[in-house]
């Protein structure tokens, strides 16, 4: 396979497979960034047999490396015409290079010496790509986590609940899981054993977490007066920080056992693989529209309360710019999170985007408002302070001229006696 570079899309990552110096050219050239795809971990499938050993040598005779969609990695599954496959959900393609240069597209059925004409094999590269995936937002997650004012174990251990509690120690069994599959390569029965019943733990404090977004929405929607919403919307910065944390955490356990799950298919049934991993894929966009749901709601209602303090900032000078302070607090750690759990604008939902494009509405025309109202006040102040001061002027005049007649009748009545 001189010069061939097999490119593989699931949708969410692109997998750029040949020789080394073939791959690296190829990122180069395109100007993305990757990271090791792990393909020395497809060499455990084949084990026996002569055409499963030539499969393994041409495996650790190339280089495998991942690229995470972007829209603009995402134009080289146009550029080059990757074919989708109903059967796998995966879209593949050979380019062929010829001293640094791409050539051209050939399909996998006019190449028949590419890995990827091995069925066993694709659904493998499948299975390793999504755990890629999932372990490159496990990691944006935990660089999240270290930046935000508090570490997500100081947020869990700080709140009393029961729900939380057993999710810290959920934790601490995958963490442990995860250890050993990287020593062993494989999920067994025994490991597997250890984190099995974790999912409904986790499901179960994920659900609390967006039920407290849920209620500072709500309480954000209920109060109408600017020194309520002042203090409920400075509450609110603290609260949506910490259950966003939970949330982050909840998601970053669930993406682990989803990798142990899939090592676990593979010793089982591997004949269910790709099955199973398209199953896991369709798990995870369920539970990011969820979340995205939730907190694009929150977002809604923080804009809201700004457009509203606006509105009022003439009546609520100190108060109002608090309300929007915060708001503006949350909808950044908001659109943080989203950015670390892959969550981009593109991938709301059509009730979602309407609800926060009406809000944004609601809050612009709101700010357009009270800017004008700050510039009629200025107005009206400048105005009225004229006035006073021809008042002024005037009364001022007016008192001066009766004070000298005054004297003046009273050098009169004096000259007179």
């Amino acid at each position: 396979m001189d010069n061939e570079i097999q490119l593989i899309s699931d949708g969410d990552g692109l997998a750029v497979i040949g020789n080394a110096t073939d791959v690296e050219r190829f990122l180069v050239s395109e100007g993305l960034s990757s990271r090791d795809l792990g393909l020395q971990r497809l060499k455990t499938v084949f084990d026996t047999g002569a055409a499963l050993a030539q499969a393994g040598s041409e495996i650790s005779a190339n280089s495998g490396r991942w690229v995470k969609l972007t829209p603009k990695s995402a134009l080289l599954v146009k550029k080059y015409g990757l074919r989708e496959s109903s059967k796998t959900g995966l879209s593949t393609g050979i380019v062929k290079g010829h001293k640094g240069q791409i050539r051209g597209f050939v399909e996998f059925a006019k190449a028949p010496r590419s890995l990827l004409t091995n069925p066993a094999i694709l659904a493998n590269a499948g299975r390793i790509m999504a755990q890629v995936a999932m372990q490159q937002t496990m990691d944006e997650i935990t660089d999240y986590l270290a930046v935000i004012d508090k570490k997500v174990d100081d947020v869990l251990r700080a709140q009393k609940d029961a729900v939380l509690a057993r999710m810290i120690g959920v934790g601490f069994v995958i963490e442990e899981a995860m250890t050993i599959r990287e020593k062993r390569s494989r999920v067994d029965e025994v490991t597997w054993s250890k984190v099995q019943t974790a999912p409904a733990t986790i499901a179960e404090t994920q659900a609390y977490a967006l039920r407290q977004l849920d209620a500072v929405a709500d309480e954000m929607e209920s109060k109408t007066k600017i020194g309520d919403l002042a203090a409920t919307a400075k509450e609110a910065e603290d609260r949506v920080r910490e259950w966003l944390a939970v949330l982050a955490r909840c998601f970053q356990l669930q993406d682990a056992i989803a990798v142990l799950e899939l090592d676990r298919v593979l010793d089982v049934s591997p004949e269910q693989l790709n099955g199973h991993r398209l199953g896991l894929k369709a798990a995870r966009a369920d539970r990011l529209e969820h979340i995205s749901r939730s907190t694009e709601r929150l977002v809604a209602r923080m804009n809201v309360a700004a457009g509203t303090a606006n509105a009022r900032v003439l009546l609520h000078p100190t108060k109002s710019p608090a309300v929007v302070q915060a708001s503006n607090h949350v909808a950044t750690g908001v659109h943080d999170f989203h950015g670390r759990l892959g969550l981009e604008s593109g991938s709301r939902s059509p009730e979602a985007r309407r609800w926060v494009d009406a809000a944004a509405e609601a809050r612009d025309k709101a700010l357009e408002t009270g800017a004008k109202g700050v510039d009629v006040a200025k107005s009206l102040g400048i105005e009225t302070l004229d006035r006073a001061s021809l008042v002024k002027g005037k009364l001022s005049g007016g008192i001066a001229e009766r004070a000298r007649r005054r004297r003046g009748d009273e050098r009169e009545r004096d000259e007179e006696g």
